[in-house]
């Protein structure tokens, strides 16, 4: 039997906080994240288990990278279907930032719903099909570096990659 593997996700910047605390702000997702730590699951026990709003995590994990992928031989199946697993074992958190930043990451995760998509729409417009450099919509929406970052990370809209913001497409088909 092989032995687990303990991952540790380090967090050190401050905006890689706001994905943490919403990968549990529902009682689905936070559900979702222990079982993911447990055993590994097909879309279908997720569908079957949290149903649409346990695929939606699903796929907003994903984008964090948060979750591990593997094909499994199911009885009864012709084709091996994709599993997912919680990556990390472990979180830990090792990062200085002026208080100014850290409240505005706070804000940003616990920001209700209703404000938080008026502002994840412009930065999605924003952003255009294409993507656009971060440093352009920072300026183009007139926000600092640390709340456009976290505002992205929260999003399962967008997505920051490389110096670009973009609009996410999921892998977990749903």
């Amino acid at each position: 039997m092989a032995a687990a593997i303990h991952r540790i996700k380090v967090v050190n910047d401050v905006s890689d906080l706001v994905p943490i605390l919403r990968a549990v702000d529902t009682p689905v997702k936070l559900k979702l994240v222990q079982r993911l730590g447990e055993e590994w699951l097909t879309l279908d026990d997720v569908r079957r288990e949290f149903g649409v709003e346990g695929v939606r995590a699903l796929a907003f994990f994903e984008k964090l990278r948060l979750i591990d992928t593997r094909w499994v031989a199911r009885e009864g199946k012709k084709q091996p279907e994709k599993s997912y697993h919680f990556y990390y074992s472990t979180i830990n958190v090792s990062t200085t930032s002026p208080l100014v930043e850290i409240s505005e990451v706070l804000a940003i995760a616990t920001m209700a719903p209703k404000e938080y998509a008026r502002l994840e729409q412009r930065i999605f417009d924003a952003a255009g099909p294409d993507g656009r450099f971060f440093s352009d919509i920072a300026d183009e929406l007139g926000m600092s570096p640390t709340r456009l970052k976290g505002l992205v990370k929260r999003s399962e809209k967008l997505e920051y990659r490389g110096h670009r913001i973009e609009r996410f497409q999921a892998n977990v088909d749903g």
